[in-house]
């Protein structure tokens, strides 16, 4: 699996510091995407590690904020290894990939101490869309905890607050 894992990172390593796109997009940068979108985020140790999230954001054409509870063990990596892969399947014909470097830039959350604030500000975007389908659907949640679903609606709130958006798009420039 250790060889999975340098595959991933030499592939980041190659493209990082520059936004690529297919040329079949029609528009620069990362694509809009639902607001009910599950993504998987992707990171490294010594294996890839790969975990659902709700609700990513786009913050501008090439970062990405997102909220992780703090317990989980991509907090962790993202800091030692700050290279990312979140994918993206969803309505709409979505099917790409969004590569580059996370940081934590709120932890814990204001509006949620359990969650940290992380940013992606993406190098590379990989377009899986094939001509031979369309992708009509993404994953969805039927929610049985409505107090959670409350609570991400707050912290997705948050993230578009003009402090944690300022910080997620300006790690870029600190690259």
């Amino acid at each position: 699996m250790l060889g999975l894992a340098r595959l991933f990172l030499s592939t980041l390593a190659k493209t990082a510091g520059e936004l690529q796109m297919n040329p079949n997009d029609t528009a620069p940068g990362l694509p809009v995407w639902p607001k009910r979108t599950v993504a998987v985020l992707s990171s490294v140790d010594e294996d890839v590690h790969a975990i659902p999230v709700s609700a990513p954001v786009r913050a501008d054409d090439r970062a990405i904020l997102l909220s992780l509870h703090r317990s989980r063990d991509t907090v962790g990596r993202i800091r030692r290894r700050p290279e990312v892969a979140l994918t993206f399947l969803a309505e709409g014909d979505l099917a790409f990939t969004a590569r580059g470097r996370a940081v934590i830039v709120e932890e814990p959350m204001a509006v949620d101490p359990e969650y940290a604030a992380v940013s992606i500000a993406v190098d590379h975007v990989d377009d899986h869309r094939q001509p031979a389908f369309r992708v009509t659907a993404g994953v969805d949640r039927e929610w049985v905890d409505q107090d959670a679903r409350a609570a991400l609606s707050v912290r997705v709130l948050a993230l578009g607050n003009p402090s944690v958006r300022q910080a997620g798009t300006s790690t870029r420039s600190a690259k």
